[in-house]
């Protein structure tokens, strides 16, 4: 069976010096030849925001300066890639009118997807802060997806208790504990989805354990490029044995599908 496959989980860059791979000296990547690698593997489509890296981040007066800049960037990426690219943007609870602003601009845009929010490069912490709370409310008003970091277990928990008409995508399951109380918010709320990026899928029996709990219809394909190899998490949901091809249909595509109305 072959499947159409999404990534939902990407950062991809336009500057070379913005490409987060710690091993990028040695994979030839550039923006010209991402869509090729994502090609490769037989993946369509990818989602997610732009992120500078950390050494690079003391170029801004101020963090919504950059975050600005990571916004721009992406909408320059749609440009370039079409709908090859699903363009995230970024907020910030310390900047609220020009967070608002940006929601509404990027709605105007067709824009929905928020995130991946990543606090700890862009200066905040608080998922549970009243001022991000604000920003969640106004992006439940304009429909908006918010694909965020995992980050402080009972500050997720707030934020989803305290909001369940958003809708959220947590990214990285994490080791047996983390992946437990991702599963206890999407009991929560039904709005609650993970991606598989980063660390957890290669824990034997992860996958089929929440499909067994959940369902199949919240888990969504990423893989966090250019940090991790996308063909890792590939694998990691082509070849697993113990989950069928309807699933692992609804994990590459359809989930995300209906997720951003694509």
């Amino acid at each position: 069976m072959a499947f159409e496959i999404i990534d939902f989980h990407t950062h991809p860059f336009i500057d070379p010096v913005n490409n987060i791979c710690n091993h990028k000296d040695y994979c030839g990547m550039s923006p010209e030849n991402t869509r090729e690698i994502f090609a490769k593997l037989g993946i369509s489509t990818i989602c997610g925001s732009v992120v500078c890296g950390r050494p690079h981040s003391d170029r801004f007066s101020s963090s919504w300066e950059k975050i600005r800049f990571n916004n721009d960037t992406a909408l320059a990426l749609r440009e370039m890639y079409g709908d090859f690219y699903v363009p995230g943007f970024h907020i910030h609870p310390e900047f609220p009118e020009e967070s608002v602003s940006e929601i509404r601009d990027m709605h105007k845009k067709g824009i929905r997807l928020i995130g991946e929010l990543v606090p700890y490069m862009d200066g905040w912490k608080d998922y549970s802060c009243g001022e991000f709370s604000a920003l969640l409310d106004e992006a439940g008003r304009h429909n908006m997806v918010v694909s965020f970091h995992s980050s402080g277990d009972d500050e997720m928990d707030e934020m989803v208790r305290s909001h369940r008409d958003v809708v959220f995508v947590a990214a990285h399951p994490g080791e047996y504990n983390a992946l437990m109380r991702h599963i206890e918010r999407m009991k929560m709320s039904e709005n609650y989805y993970l991606d598989l990026s980063g660390t957890g899928l290669f824990r034997y029996g992860m996958l089929r354990r929440i499909i067994d709990d959940i369902g199949a219809d919240r888990v969504l394909f990423g893989s966090d490029f250019p940090t991790c190899n996308p063909a890792m998490f590939l694998g990691g949901v082509l070849f697993d044995p113990l989950i069928t091809d309807t699933e692992k249909e609804k994990i590459f595509s359809t989930n995300a599908k209906k997720l951003l109305g694509l």
